[in-house]
């Protein structure tokens, strides 16, 4: 059985992705709240609730085979403040790796190391910080590639994610067929390779392209996951959902009016955001919706134009609401099985700051494991 490190844990998504044929040697999460939802959900027998900087590797049982590694987002998020790596919250990355050249020293690294985080990751700082990540793990003596994967492929919420995977030098042999001649277009997209052109020679060296399939077309749409008696949410007044139509332009207001003569229920979801076209120019709040089967990328609720509004329209008859927090966990593909806070905002931010659990099974199955795999077979041929 495969053994990993869970850090920034949240609700434990990662965990969900890489299943149950997975061994949980530690996890670890700075909120409690969220380490309180892993500890219901998968039990708290090695998780560590605290600060990743006052970690040690005395707190860091055996050696793991994947260090996994959702470090936050905020400083490197295009709606961050900017700041980065050098950020409280995203700097925690360097306390981290820290943590993982002392196993190196006591020889126990990890043979795979995945990073996950925003796509901003590529561009801040003009790809610095980005070029600092790949720089460190390839000094630490692993072979870098990045994916820039959208959980779209895999469940109907538009919400593209930056995997950087490290596989260790000396201990990780790569298959040719988990690496490609270049850049595929499904999993490496254009900031990908700009930010690729900006590392330095050497960090370029130790890169791989990996190689994944393409997906199966997802067959699910969002109306399949809405709850028809949704707990945690009500539905709007009449007077509300006039109130939401009343801040939409001409442009989202025709696609009321399409989903209203589309022969069939159509959902929709709305965010609001701030836009300059007053009748003056002059800055207002707009409700903008979208009818394509896909939900719009969750956010942690920081706000009340954070939280995404479901609109539902059968026929002339046009009802509005918040988004579930059961149908938050859907869009992020955990079970139904899995329990949520009851309060509205902690369940809706354990979503919306989590890693949609396909997302991690696809890239367990076709790279994790199979790099693994090869790690065994190795091991089979140098005892022979």
């Amino acid at each position: 059985m495969n053994s990993f490190y869970e850090f920034f844990a949240g609700g434990g998504m990662a965990r969900a992705g890489l299943s149950t044929d997975w061994e949980c040697l530690f996890a670890n999460d700075f909120d409690p709240k969220k380490a309180a939802s892993y500890a219901l959900n998968w039990g708290d027998d090695h998780l560590h609730v605290g600060d990743v900087a006052k970690l040690t590797t005395d707190d860091l049982p055996g050696r793991p085979d994947l260090a996994w590694a959702s470090f936050p987002c905020q400083d490197l998020s295009l709606a961050g403040g900017g700041a980065g790596l050098k950020g409280d919250r995203s700097g925690t990355f360097w306390p981290f790796w820290k943590l993982m050249t002392r196993l190196e020293e006591e020889d126990r690294a990890p043979h795979l190391i995945v990073l996950e985080n925003v796509c901003g990751a590529l561009s801040s700082h003009g790809g610095k910080d980005f070029a600092a990540i790949c720089s460190a793990l390839s000094r630490g003596g692993y072979r870098v590639g990045a994916l820039v994967m959208n959980a779209v492929h895999f469940v109907p919420q538009s919400r593209p994610r930056l995997f950087i995977i490290g596989a260790r030098k000396a201990s990780v042999p790569l298959p040719s067929e988990l690496r490609a001649e270049g850049p595929k277009d499904t999993w490496h997209s254009s900031a990908l390779i700009e930010a690729f052109g900006k590392l330095s020679q050497s960090s370029q060296k130790s890169w791989t392209w990996w190689n994944l399939p393409s997906p199966v077309p997802r067959t699910s749409i969002f109306a399949d996951l809405v709850e028809d008696k949704p707990l945690g949410v009500k539905w709007h007044t009449a007077a509300d959902t006039k109130r939401l139509l009343g801040m939409m332009s001409p442009v989202n207001l025709a696609k009321v009016e399409a989903a209203k003569n589309a022969g069939r229920r159509m959902v929709g979801t709305i965010y609001r955001r701030t836009r300059a076209d007053g009748p003056n120019g002059e800055k207002m709040q707009r409700a903008e919706v979208r009818f394509d089967d896909v939900a719009g990328c969750l956010r942690t609720p920081s706000g009340g134009s954070s939280r995404q509004t479901i609109m539902v329209v059968d026929g002339k008859r046009v009802r509005s609401r918040l988004l579930s927090p059961r149908e938050a966990a859907r869009l992020m593909g955990l079970p139904d099985t899995y329990q949520l806070p009851k309060n509205y905002n902690e369940a809706y931010h354990l979503a919306g700051d989590g890693v949609a659990v396909p997302v991690v099974r696809f890239l367990t199955e076709h790279l994790l494991e199979p790099l693994l795999a090869a790690v065994r077979d190795e091991k089979k041929k140098a005892a022979a």
